[in-house]
């Protein structure tokens, strides 16, 4: 993706965020790789109002901090580039105060193995890091912690983090993690959940190799040799029909041709000879 089109797919992510119930107001956060810049949402700024060019850039390998942009990065730019800098494979964040997410971190719980789609999350739960003030060295140092073999967690008294290879595999992330949220919170109301082992989850996840939100260009890529095999076979076919069909039309148009002139000479025949005895009687 150039630059541009992953700054549309940052805002138009936002929107969604919002649209779905993952989040509200302008207390989410999102930010996405771009070569060797993060490309992050600006700070106390509604989604409705972003622009591209809004959005603020900071180097990942060098000049810790600094950033460049109409608009100051979110307050909480600190994790978000501590993350991208401690592992390579994350290419897009999203940080969300989502409503079933928040209520398990109020309470400071993890998420167990009560769903076999924990296994998207790297083991059997999704951690709860420890809390710490928003901003800071010591959550983004807890967030790290809690991310270790993860691709998401949850931030005591605070909210959630998912990461993905990019901004649209972190945002499927990040409505799986509120899902199981809300169906772990729930099945507390009727006694709890009966919890799958370790053994299970590793079965799943060594299944999930593959697994998630598809991107389109491996499928097409994955499409085109089974469309070049069937053309050849199509054009033979139509080119055996086309010389079949041809002699059938030459025989029509003759047939006609034929009778027609039949037809005329018969009838220039018995002209002549209904003319002739005429011109005798008036002689």
């Amino acid at each position: 993706m150039t630059e541009l089109e992953i700054r549309k797919a940052i805002i138009e992510n936002c929107l969604k965020m919002n649209a779905t119930g993952l989040n509200q107001g302008t207390s989410g956060n999102l930010s996405a790789r771009y070569k060797d810049v993060m490309i992050i949402t600006p700070s106390g700024i509604a989604y409705e109002a972003l622009k591209p060019g809004d959005l603020a850039t900071m180097p990942i390998n060098k000049d810790y901090g600094s950033w460049e942009g109409p608009l100051k990065p979110s307050t909480e730019w600190r994790f978000h580039l501590d993350i991208m800098i401690d592992r390579p494979d994350v290419g897009g964040i999203v940080h969300t105060h989502s409503t079933y997410a928040t209520i398990l971190s109020i309470a400071g719980k993890e998420i167990p193995a009560c769903h076999y789609m924990i296994a998207a999350f790297g083991g059997p739960m999704i951690r709860c890091a420890d809390y710490a003030t928003f901003g800071t060295e010591e959550l983004s140092a807890n967030a790290l912690k809690a991310l270790k073999d993860r691709t998401g967690c949850i931030l005591a008294n605070h909210g959630m983090i998912a990461t993905g290879a990019n901004i649209a595999k972190a945002m499927w992330l990040a409505v799986e993690l509120e899902t199981i949220a809300k169906q772990y919170y729930q099945s507390l109301l009727i006694g709890g959940p009966n919890l799958l082992s370790d053994a299970e989850i590793a079965n799943v996840m060594e299944r999930f190799k593959g697994y998630g939100l598809q991107d389109k260009k491996s499928a097409n890529s994955n499409a085109k040799p089974k469309t070049r095999a069937k053309t050849p076979a199509k054009t033979k076919a139509a080119g055996k029909t086309s010389a079949a069909a041809k002699p059938k039309v030459a025989a029509k148009r003759k047939a006609p041709s034929k009778a027609r002139t039949q037809t005329k000479a018969g009838a220039q025949t018995k002209a002549r000879t209904q003319t002739k005895p005429r011109t005798r009687k008036q002689a």
